[in-house]
């Protein structure tokens, strides 16, 4: 049962994204296919993460109005359910994005959904924050370059592979990209081992066609059998030479400016003490109080009594608050 209704909801979520549809890639594999605002997936309930994660990525896209949310949770989108934080905590690996939220930063909808942990994969620190990130900056100056590429990222499995969690995530051994500039009919593949590593980027390059083998996907598989073979089969080195991030206002040099949080904290009635550069004023924590009046009470004192602040060893702070606050002169 649990199978035949994985197969409906496949075929509902295929059915349901249209745009662009032939840019995906298709297999035999068991994957449930799911569609974000502005990036789909085909997620493993097998590996418990997307095999693949497909989107287009253009020059516009990558003016950064939205900052990085850091709202990890799970996806509700994922019929038989993704994996947990508790799958990664304490596993010594990084939730790696598939779909990187600097990519995403263009959106308020599109950054807050680039956190689901369906769209994240177990990685190794220093690859994850090394060469991986150096790979996802490059496909941004490709993007800029370019003015839109198709990128598919994914996770390359083995059975030999470890797991972590006790949703059984597995950790990849590899990490592919496969990139597509439609304008110029050129493609590359990228594959790279889950460790730190400081080579070239271009070192890792591959032809689509190798990691179709490593991946039992087929890339492009609706564009004219002529033209998929040609741009499969060889990728340019000239066509992906690294190029540099050129413009004014991007995902690390935004020019908005940040400010406190209007939002109140629930738990204390004060005001909320993180930045945000959100349009709204709202951190991701209380975007769901933008345009209520809850902001107004944030000019009331607050009432003094103990301390509201939870101390390092886990307990309530025993001193007394400050006048018109909720927290001692420690924790203000």
């Amino acid at each position: 049962m649990k199978k035949a209704l994985l197969l409906v909801s496949i075929l509902i979520s295929i059915l349901a994204y249209s745009q662009d549809s032939k840019y995906l890639p298709v297999s035999n594999l068991p994957l449930e296919i799911v569609s974000h605002s502005h990036y789909v997936l085909g997620y493993s309930e097998d590996y418990e993460q997307a095999l693949w994660v497909a989107y287009e990525l253009t020059s516009d896209e990558l003016v950064a109005r939205f900052e990085r949310t850091d709202n990890f949770r799970e996806d509700p989108e994922v019929s038989t359910g993704s994996a947990s934080l508790s799958d990664y905590k304490g596993s010594g690996y990084d939730r790696g994005h598939l779909a990187p939220a600097a990519d995403m930063s263009f959106s308020s909808t599109a950054m807050t959904e680039s956190f689901y942990l369906s769209n994240m994969s177990p990685q190794v620190p220093g690859f994850n924050r090394g060469v991986w990130k150096r790979l996802e900056e490059q496909v941004r100056s490709w993007a800029e370059s370019k003015g839109s590429i198709y990128v598919v990222t994914g996770s390359i499995i083995s059975s030999s592979d470890l797991e972590i969690g006790v949703n059984g995530v597995e950790i990849p051994s590899q990490y592919y990209k496969v990139l597509l500039d439609e304008e110029s009919q050129q493609a590359i593949g990228f594959v790279l081992k889950n460790e730190s590593s400081s080579g070239e980027l271009l070192s890792f390059a591959v032809t689509v066609d190798e990691v179709e083998l490593l991946t039992s996907l087929d890339f492009f598989s609706q564009l004219d059998d002529s033209l998929e073979e040609a741009i499969e089969s060889a990728y340019s080195s000239d066509t992906w030479q690294p190029v540099k991030f050129t413009k004014t206002t991007n995902y690390q040099n935004s020019t908005i400016t940040s400010q406190q949080c209007k939002g109140i904290a629930k738990s204390t009635g004060v005001r909320c003490r993180n930045n945000t550069k959100n349009d709204s004023g709202y951190c991701y924590h209380h975007t769901d109080q933008a345009g209520s009046k809850d902001v107004e009470k944030v000019n009331q004192p607050a009432s003094s009594g103990r301390c509201m602040a939870t101390t390092k060893a886990g307990s309530q702070c025993k001193r007394n608050a400050s006048s018109g606050s909720s927290y001692c002169w420690q924790h203000q």
